[in-house]
């Protein structure tokens, strides 16, 4: 657990000096204030509407204690392992297997999960993921990924700028520090985008050991893995209505065979997950 948070900080740490680093040499002090000013303000609405929007766009139901006392019943014996105040409870009309949480902090939280979780999972494995999912609430991945994802903003406006200006003759220089520019106005925005999935796939790993801690093994969370990985084998990525905006927030990502790469992932190879579930005891 020390290990993905002391990743976490080194990752965006990492960011933050790409970001000063293309932001002074292609715009100077300008270009790094407007870069970083657009970020903050995008960020800054996704990180207080962002969760309003994915519920909506799910079309997420808000379900009472009376209407699912099992599954608030759960929620609320997670909540009281983990000393997490207890989020909203949503239920999403479809039969794909998957969870996710949002919200801007425990107190401003929801979480999510589909009717097609609750018909394949048993009573251990969905509170397995239930305790992933609040996990998350209690480690706040969501303001870690709303910093991580301004930083990589604020890198890619900085480079666009670049790149614009060094096609349209809006800097002044000689050839080679022309193409020295746009090589770096090309790359920078890829490296902050495969450290700002590094921080990602290190958030579920972490949310990954926070439920099995708070469940005291990894057993439940594995077996619930295991099965949704083999439940989205045969389903499309279409019909799982997913979008790769939003993909990152679901504790299975539809899109895991959508990179060729593993860099370019923001969950971890659902097998090692389960690898590291099998092994913890607590």
């Amino acid at each position: 657990m020390i290990w993905n948070q002391v990743k976490t900080v080194l990752l965006l740490g990492g960011l933050s000096a790409i970001l000063l680093v293309i932001g002074l040499l292609i715009g100077g002090k300008t270009g790094l204030a407007v870069g970083l000013g657009l970020a903050l303000l995008l960020n800054f609405i996704s990180y207080w509407f962002s969760d309003k929007i994915a519920l909506k766009m799910y079309k997420a139901r808000k379900v009472s204690k009376e209407e699912d006392p099992e599954l608030h019943t759960m929620v609320e014996e997670i909540c009281e392992r983990s000393n997490c105040p207890k989020p909203e409870v949503y239920v999403i009309p479809t039969d794909v297997p998957n969870a996710f949480a949002c919200g801007r902090n425990p107190k401003h939280a929801a979480v999510a999960v589909t009717e097609g979780i609750r018909k394949i999972l048993n009573k251990e494995e969905l509170m397995g993921v239930i305790a992933h999912e609040i996990g998350h609430i209690t480690n706040r991945d969501i303001l870690i990924s709303t910093v991580a994802a301004c930083v990589a903003t604020a890198i890619t406006y900085i480079a666009l700028f670049a790149r614009f200006g060094a096609m349209f003759g809006g800097m002044r220089g000689d050839r080679d520090n022309l193409l020295e520019l746009l090589a770096l106005a090309f790359l920078a925005p890829v490296i902050a985008m495969i450290i700002q999935f590094a921080i990602s796939r290190s958030r579920e790993y972490l949310a990954d050991e926070t439920a099995a801690k708070n469940m005291r093994n990894g057993n439940g969370l594995a077996s619930a893995l295991a099965k949704m990985q083999e439940a989205t084998k045969h389903i499309g990525f279409k019909k799982t209505g997913t979008t790769r905006a939003t993909a990152h927030m679901f504790i299975v990502n539809p899109f895991r065979g959508g990179s060729m790469l593993s860099i370019f992932s923001t969950h971890p190879p659902t097998n090692k997950r389960i690898e590291k579930l099998r092994g913890m005891t607590f």
